[in-house]
C-alpha cells in the first residue's frame, strides 16, 4: 500500500497516511468519528479559540447536507447562472 501526504492544521503541516481514503474521508470517517465521540463523551474539549470548554458528548450531531437539485447556481464571477444537477 502506498503512503500519501495530507495537509493538517490550516495547511501548515502534513501527515502520511495509507492510500486507503476511506480512513479519513466520507461516510466511513463519519462513523469512525462518531465512535470516538461516544468513547470519550466525558472528556472536556476547548472551543471558541480556546476561551470556552465543554464536554465532547454535549457537542451537537452534524446536520446532513441539503439537496440542491434544481436550484440556481451562479457561475463566472456572478454574471451567469445554471440549474444544479446535484
Amino acid at each position: 500500500m502506498v503512503k500519501i501526504k495530507i495537509r493538517t492544521g490550516r495547511g501548515t503541516g502534513t501527515i502520511e497516511v495509507d492510500s486507503d481514503a476511506s480512513k479519513w474521508t466520507g461516510d466511513e470517517f463519519k462513523r469512525i468519528q462518531e465512535a470516538r465521540k461516544k468513547a470519550a463523551s466525558n472528556r472536556m474539549v476547548s472551543s471558541g479559540r480556546g476561551t470556552g470548554r465543554r464536554k465532547l458528548g454535549d457537542t451537537p450531531e452534524p446536520k446532513s447536507k441539503p439537496n440542491t437539485k434544481g436550484m440556481t447556481r451562479t457561475t463566472g464571477r456572478g454574471t451567469g447562472s445554471r440549474k444544479s444537477n446535484n
